[in-house]
């Protein structure tokens, strides 16, 4: 089975170099990591979306965050054959299977991330805390709904709490 899917815009931001790399020290890398999670969170994104769908945003705007999914333009087709990877580059932290993180490198990379939407005009959304670089392609937009993309009690590997901590993070979405 074959399955195309086409862009309905695209992220226009500051972010315009992807962080993945693997072979990296890991106090130094702790160190990017932390600095490039704070500036992420600062970001404000806009999402161009294309003018044919623009009335498919009509009543966005009443929500707080949505869910972006978008496509990660930049990664070599090398980096999408990786089967295992040190989570978020960290060499510290046990090797895992690929579907066992959120990174990037993966078969189909689709990626997601819940942003603040701060306001809408025509059809361009404005966003805090996008990890999109400039220019990626964004597949689709949904918005987060309390009831159903909030789990009661999560339980997580102890590797990601570590990154939770390391981050400086209070709560895990």
């Amino acid at each position: 089975m074959e399955i195309k899917l086409s862009p309905i815009g695209y992220v226009k931001n500051d972010l315009k170099q992807t962080t993945f790399q693997q072979d990296i020290d890991a106090t130094e890398r702790k160190n990017q990591n932390r600095t490039k999670y704070k500036q992420i969170k600062q970001t404000i994104s806009e999402l161009i979306i294309d003018k044919c769908y623009e009335e498919m945003l009509d009543g966005v705007e009443a929500f707080s965050h949505i869910i972006v999914i978008y496509w990660p333009h930049l990664l070599t087709d090398s980096q999408r054959n990786l089967r295992k990877v040190h989570p978020m580059g960290r060499k510290d932290l046990p090797i895992q299977g690929i579907f066992a993180t959120r990174s990037p490198a993966r078969p189909n990379s689709i990626l997601i991330s819940t942003v603040e939407l701060l306001a809408r005009q025509d059809n361009i959304l404005r966003v805090k805390g996008l990890e999109a670089l400039d220019k990626s392609p964004i597949l689709d937009i949904k918005t987060h709904i309390q009831l159903s993309d909030n789990i009661a009690d999560p339980v997580f590997p102890e590797w990601v709490l570590q990154i939770e901590k390391d981050l400086s993070v209070t709560k895990i979405n």
